[in-house]
């Protein structure tokens, strides 16, 4: 065939095709033999877009209120705490041994601060009757606290089955207990009561044992426990006294003047020179805050 055009060649005087996608030419024969032709979706320029939306007012077209009222205000807060803000826990034991009877309960607010509180019971008591006598203190150091939702936790299920009136109270020793609770309970918004497993309450049940274990007399208050903290072992506060008498840094102020060694020192002790001058070295090059 001749190209009609003149002084050119036969490849650049006829039209090119653009490659076929795969996919599309799957497509297009799928769909012949249903007189169906696939056409490929073309890209919609933003300024079309834009002109046709111009074309195509709106009647009740409205400005933008370029004025915000109250615009000082940075951030709305809501007044209102949620339930779950002020929920108090309040966990409880008693305990009942041949030294004595004590019980002892765990106020934590909702701020998750802990507040043990322990009795020792001067009386003859059942071991049920430690447990109503925990659940009271707790309940009573809830109401001090003006706590109005709380959660109670213990591991009798007989105290928490019959303060929840699923089980009867046939004790008559239990009556007055169960009787004086359920005044207490009036105070508060809600108050649930929950069985938790032993292992699961082993905070107050220590409380619980601790206290029964001081022999106290009447009117008289268990000594202070403190707690510490600490982050390393008791031997490494000891500093062994040297036995020339000088102080434990003498041998490395010497290094750092005259770059000696000391006298018959050992290689360990040598590398202990070193490494603590090292690391003098970089905490006066970078002094910590």
């Amino acid at each position: 065939m001749s190209c009609p055009c003149q002084g050119t060649t036969e490849s650049s005087c006829w039209p090119k095709t653009q490659p076929i996608d795969p996919s599309s030419a799957r497509w297009q024969v799928l769909l012949s033999e249903y007189d169906i032709t696939y056409m490929t979706q073309k890209a919609i320029k933003g300024s079309a877009l834009a002109d046709y939306l111009a074309h195509q007012p709106i009647d009740d077209y409205q400005s933008m209120q370029c004025e915000f009222p109250d615009e000082n205000i940075m951030t709305l807060f809501n007044g209102e705490r949620s339930p779950q803000e002020d929920k108090w826990i309040m966990l409880f034991d008693g305990s009942s041994n041949m030294l004595g009877h004590g019980i002892g309960s765990i106020l934590i607010s909702p701020e998750k601060q802990y507040t043990p509180i322990t009795a020792r019971l001067c009386f003859y008591c059942t071991n049920n009757i430690a447990e109503y006598e925990a659940c009271t203190l707790g309940i009573q150091a809830a109401i001090e606290a003006k706590a109005k939702i709380l959660e109670v936790y213990g591991d009798s299920a007989l105290v928490i089955h019959q303060l929840k009136e699923e089980w009867e109270t046939r004790d008559t020793k239990l009556i007055p207990y169960q009787a004086y609770i359920k005044e207490l309970i009036r105070q508060f918004e809600k108050i649930t009561f929950n069985e938790i497993p032993r292992e699961d309450n082993q905070l107050a049940d220590a409380l619980a044992t601790l206290s029964s274990l001081f022999m106290l007399s009447n009117n008289e208050d268990m000594p202070l426990i403190k707690i510490q903290c600490r982050d390393q072992p008791a031997y490494c506060q000891s500093v062994e006294e040297e036995p020339d008498g000088n102080p434990w840094y003498y041998d490395i102020k010497e290094y750092i003047k005259s770059r000696q060694y000391p006298p018959n020192a050992l290689c360990n002790q040598q590398n202990n020179v070193v490494s603590t001058h090292k690391y003098l070295q970089q905490l006066k090059d970078n002094p910590r805050e």
